[in-house]
């Protein structure tokens, strides 16, 4: 039987109160990215996941409980050694939790093992990674969390509309649940400094699958091309997509989160550059959805004046850590 939100759900006894250098959703997403997180000494055990479609996934798992397991998904350009990723593996190792850390196609070690692209809707590759996860520890409570694009894919995956509900509970962490205003914000004022990075990663990796022999060409794009450009010439086609358009409107996970009834929670902040907070404040929320909203935090940074109880300035970690701890406590693992 599944948990409901009371079993498991407390709000937090701390909120985040910013540095005077980390003020504004810009400065917490920028400074927090750039902030550094220390290595993750465990290497983890390797893992191929195959997907119906030929392609593979590369995962990266650490068994350290059979009974309790946290799948770790990255956001667009990441791959799982990215900070986030590290940062929340620890966090869970240290208090005796496996993890699984999930890449996306042809990102980190699966570089080249993958045709199609990964993206916002990818639903369908969430659920295969927990499938997967679930044979390798079968008698396991498993937790999914999903960062920025991969939170979006995870509560499609939840509400069964691209791919179905495999976890026994979910966090998405600032996801852009209505892409077509997330790529229109991408594009305005100092956004375009994500935007530019983004295009560049993203670019990055068609090039790679072009040098694996997956793809003939890539994108002509310009220096300067937008995401919205890249997701037209290349994202929404290679998606199996009519267009640009018909992608944004059938994977914005916003008018789908009614229909989950796995236990998941939303986490998100007012001052988010580019996921505007409002899309969380208009939702319909299913009795087994519960959302969490913080003041500041940008875009996953979330970087705290003054040290949380888990000894560190990073607010998400600490939120993250008090989570999962309490679905813990309800398993009984």
């Amino acid at each position: 039987m599944l948990p409901t939100m009371k079993d498991w759900f407390v709000p937090l006894q701390r909120s985040l109160y910013p540095p005077r250098w980390a003020r504004g959703g810009h400065a917490q997403t920028i400074i927090g990215h750039l902030w550094p997180s220390p290595a993750l000494h465990e290497t983890g055990e390797r893992w191929e996941i195959p997907l119906r479609d030929g392609d593979k996934l590369v995962a990266v798992a650490h068994r350290a409980n059979p009974k309790f397991v946290v799948c770790l998904f990255h956001g667009l350009g990441g791959n799982a050694e990215a900070d986030y990723m590290r940062r929340t593996t620890q966090t869970c190792l240290d208090r005796g939790v496996s993890v699984v850390r999930v890449n996306h196609r042809g990102c980190g070690e699966g570089e080249g093992l993958a045709t199609r692209p990964y993206h916002s809707g990818s639903g369908e590759d969430v659920t295969s990674a927990l499938e997967f996860t679930r044979t390798q520890f079968p008698n396991a409570f498993v937790v999914a969390i999903g960062f920025s694009l991969s939170g979006n894919a995870l509560l499609l995956s939840l509400a069964g509309i691209r791919g179905r509900p495999v976890a026994d509970a979910a966090i998405a962490v600032n996801a852009p649940i209505d892409l077509a205003d997330a790529s229109l914000l991408m594009g305005r004022g100092l956004n375009r400094v994500y935007d530019f990075r983004f295009v560049r990663l993203c670019r990055e990796s068609v090039h790679s699958r072009v040098r694996a022999g997956r793809l003939a060409s890539a994108p002509e794009l310009g220096i300067w091309s937008t995401l919205k450009e890249f997701d037209e010439l290349y994202t929404a086609p290679a998606g199996g997509f009519e267009n640009r358009e018909s992608y944004y409107r059938t994977c914005s996970a916003a008018p789908y989160i009614e229909k989950i009834g796995t236990p998941t929670l939303l986490l998100t902040a007012s001052d988010d550059p580019f996921v505007r907070v409002q899309h969380y404040q208009n939702l319909r929320l299913p009795p087994q959805v519960q959302m969490h909203i913080e003041q500041y935090g940008g875009h996953m940074g979330y970087l705290s004046a003054e040290n949380t109880p888990i000894g560190t300035k990073r607010w998400m970690d600490y939120a993250l850590k008090e989570w999962i701890e309490g679905l813990r406590r309800v398993a009984r693992a």
